[in-house]
């Protein structure tokens, strides 16, 4: 220990001294860097990368209330429609119907109407599948539009098309119509 308090009384030289003293400085300025400005440099970048995704998941918010916002109009309208339609409504009636304005009903094969109630809220699901033979798609398109442009809310669950020949401008359709009752 002795040896160390000599070392430390010593008389430095003028080089020295500004060798320890540009030491010194050099490691209080290190340490400052350390426990001061490299935190705060940290914690700027944390929280611009915070802000960015902040701001994506803001975007994301807003495209999901629009999105939102249109299916609740649509489910409005929707609502507003099925409260419209009249009491007597029937998907099959409806379905044949819409084949004798559209050309089809003769085409006609078969149509399998199908009801399954919903115990918790007790509307009825009604589906009907046609089968139309040797139509053309001019027709197949107008019993289409007539079916998904109606207001009684009705919408083609599923959709198959068939042609026997290549030559042959006819083609056999089968289609799931579907619907709400109540």
């Amino acid at each position: 220990m002795e040896r160390v308090y000599r070392y430390l009384d010593r008389k430095y030289s003028k080089r020295e001294q500004i060798g320890l003293a540009a030491a010194g400085v050099t490691l209080l300025l290190f340490l400052f860097f350390q426990a001061v400005i490299s935190p705060v440099i940290h914690k700027k970048s944390r929280m611009e990368e915070e802000i960015v995704t902040r701001k994506k998941a803001l975007v994301e918010m807003a495209a999901l209330k629009n999105e939102f916002d249109q299916l609740k109009r649509n489910s409005e309208l929707s609502e507003q429609h099925f409260l419209q339609r009249d009491k007597k409504f029937t998907l099959f009636s409806f379905l044949d119907q819409l084949a004798g304005q559209s050309g089809v009903k003769e085409n006609i094969s078969y149509m399998k109407p199908t009801i399954s109630k919903k115990q918790e809220t007790g509307l009825k699901k009604s589906i009907v599948e046609i089968k139309l033979n040797n139509i053309t798609l001019n027709q197949l398109t107008s019993y289409l539009h007539g079916i998904e442009t109606s207001k009684n809310v009705v919408f083609v669950k599923r959709l198959s098309i068939s042609k026997k020949e290549k030559e042959d401008r006819f083609i056999t359709v089968v289609l799931q119509a579907e619907t709400v009752e109540s």
